[in-house]
């Protein structure tokens, strides 16, 4: 499943940052997939349920951004929503001489993590909450 190695992916780069930056715990990660990608939103999001496990991560709530697939031509300067399968000739000169401008994205666009100053006081041993 190529949803999965994505998801992975995902969170070793998240996991890193938070690290490097202290964070306790991470609440959401935020990406763009473009409908061009070839990824399946909701296959990434079970995957990335599954690689958090374990992870600073777990728990953490993924925010995916659909970027329309556009493109250009280059003779005429047309610009267009390609769709799914991509339309890549032009409509108004016919040329296939076209440039893909986004739907092919892949990106971390926002990560939102927790701190030490974010995290609740720790319990008192021998002691639990609901007493």
């Amino acid at each position: 499943m190529h949803e999965m190695s994505v998801a992975l992916s995902v969170v070793d780069q998240v996991e890193q940052a938070a690290r490097a930056n202290g964070a306790q715990g991470v609440r959401q990660v935020g990406v763009d997939i473009g409908e061009l990608a070839g990824v399946v939103p909701d296959s990434l999001a079970f995957c990335f349920e599954l690689a958090c496990a374990g992870t600073v991560l777990e728990g953490a709530r993924l925010v995916m951004r659909s970027v329309p697939g556009r493109a250009s031509c280059q003779p005429c300067g047309r610009t267009w929503d390609t769709g799914m399968p991509p339309d890549l000739v032009c409509a108004q000169c016919h040329s296939a001489a076209t440039e893909l401008l986004s739907g092919r994205e892949l990106r971390i666009t926002e990560v939102q993590w927790t701190t030490e100053a974010d995290a609740p006081p720790p319990t008192p041993a021998g002691r639990s909450e609901e007493n």
